[in-house]
């Protein structure tokens, strides 16, 4: 690239929670300018009145730094600022009349005009459009009004919205990174709204003002934006300026080919945390979105993500979004954590569900970590460890109809009763040899005996390496659940 520093952003519109989506976008900007050794921005494009909210801001917020995704410019929770080119907040920009400066401009060009049509007036011609079979763009019908009509309609008390003029001849053209040439008619277009009625620019207006006035180099966002592109291309123009280089990734779509929505998972990125989802598994995830190396490298270490990314290897088909593959990727990054740093991960988890409360930290780490190579997300955990820290064993029905209904079932609770009682090493090693031989002995086949000793302490027919477990609980607890069990066989 021959510019000298590199320069993306990401500007959400705090119109609801940040969404898979937004959270990808974002991400490829980040990496884009890490790799590149550029900023990365972010800008609050707050300018619609009705929808933007505070809760939506602070959702942007905590979504990004729950993925990592520290920006180097932009405005901050704490409400501070980073960077020089402020304010960061579109609405903010609009209030101290950044906007109005070219909005003027244009007008004062000729490059841009008032028009008073009714919403009602817009409606019939959309109809009349519809009916024609015509596309249903604005048809210039306030573009060449004379002063004096204007002051006229001023004079009935009629409000305007300000519009751009387009070219009506010839093609916009430019050069998508990912998409290679890419070209409209400009016949096809229309003279759409730069400023509303309220005073306040649209998006395509202010997104070009503020691109150019924070020095943006690249546009990197999802391809529902490229029918703004020639537009926003044609402002530049009429401004005077060098459009940046545009970028449009391709969308996402659920397994069934439909674009993204809640009913595949599109929920908020706050969700996925809330349900045990690790950041840096959903981040390698989203990166493969749309994206590959060269390799189809899959799974990424800290750091690697940003030195692999080239935005040559983004495709134009769009990407799937698949939750079982997300989930076999969240599993593979929790057996990579260390037993530690699992339990201070999935504490948040037991706490809220209020399991193991008081427990020494030493002993859940190491329950916690029995079963690392099953989870799939954080939040499966209170609930698999929650038998080791209860009064009275849960039984699961269909265990004890197989197992405790068996002939032996009974004989083998009671033989183990009687051997681990009188055992004094209550370790991992010594349970296992304890077991074997009092099978040996019995005549009994050793499953016969591990599975009645299993479901009687959990409950379960499945679940952690079995002798490791009757360690961690203790010989006391181990008995009086055996001897409990007695009353089920």
């Amino acid at each position: 690239f021959y510019y000298m520093t590199i320069r993306v952003r990401f500007a959400p519109s705090p119109t609801g929670h940040l969404h898979i989506g937004g959270l990808r976008t974002a991400l490829f900007n980040y990496l884009f300018a890490k790799k590149e050794g550029g900023t990365f921005i972010l800008r609050i494009e707050d300018t619609d009145e009705e929808r933007s909210t505070q809760e939506s801001v602070d959702a942007i917020y905590q979504g990004l730094m729950w993925a990592g995704l520290t920006w180097d410019e932009g405005p901050m929770p704490d409400g501070g600022i980073k960077g020089n080119f402020p304010p960061y907040y579109q609405a903010q920009r609009a209030d101290i009349g950044i906007y109005k400066k070219y909005i003027d401009q244009l007008l004062a060009e000729g490059k841009a005009y008032k028009c008073y049509c009714t919403p009602e007036e817009l409606e019939d011609m959309r109809q009349k459009a519809h009916a024609e079979h015509r596309p249903p763009r604005y048809p210039g019908k306030c573009r060449n009004l004379t002063k004096e009509q204007q002051a006229e309609l001023e004079a009935q008390g009629r409000k305007y919205v300000i519009r751009f003029k387009m070219p009506s001849e010839g093609e916009t053209v430019f050069n998508d990174l990912i998409r290679g040439e890419v070209k409209f008619a400009n016949r096809d277009l229309y003279d759409l709204v730069i400023q509303k009625t309220s005073g306040y620019p649209t998006y395509n207006f202010a997104c070009v003002i503020d691109d150019h006035l924070m020095e943006m180099t690249h546009i990197i966002r999802g391809d529902d934006h490229i029918s703004n592109t020639p537009a926003q291309i044609q402002m530049y123009r009429a401004l005077g300026w060098k459009e940046p280089i545009f970028a449009h990734l391709s969308m996402i779509h659920g397994p069934d080919g439909t674009k993204l929505s809640k009913r595949h998972g599109d929920t908020s990125v706050m969700e996925y945390k809330k349900q045990g989802f690790l950041p840096e598994a959903m981040i390698n995830y989203l990166a493969l979105l749309g994206w590959s190396t060269p390799d189809s490298q899959q799974l990424f270490a800290p750091g690697e993500l940003e030195r692999k990314f080239d935005i040559k290897g983004c495709q134009k088909s769009p990407a799937v979004f698949d939750t079982v593959k997300l989930m076999w990727m969240n599993g593979d990054y929790i057996r990579q954590l260390t037993p530690k740093e699992l339990l201070k991960r999935a504490k948040p988890f037991i706490e809220e569900a209020g399991v193991a409360k008081g427990v020494d930290e030493e002993r859940l780490e190491q329950i916690v970590a029995l079963e690392q190579e099953k989870y799939k997300t954080l939040r499966e955990i209170p609930g698999l460890i929650s038998f080791f820290f209860t009064d009275e064993v849960k039984f699961d029905e269909e265990a004890v109809n197989k197992v405790f209904k068996a002939e032996m079932a009974k004989k083998a609770l009671e033989l183990m009763i009687e051997k681990y009682g009188a055992l004094e090493d209550f370790t991992e090693h010594s349970l296992e040899q304890t077991a074997r031989a009092a099978a040996k002995e019995a005549g009994l086949k050793a499953g016969q005996i591990f599975h009645p000793v299993r479901v009687a302490v959990s409950g379960r027919t499945n679940g952690p390496t079995l002798f490791k477990m009757l360690e961690y609980m203790g010989k006391d607890m181990v008995l009086k659940r055996m001897k409990a069990a007695l009353a089920y066989c």
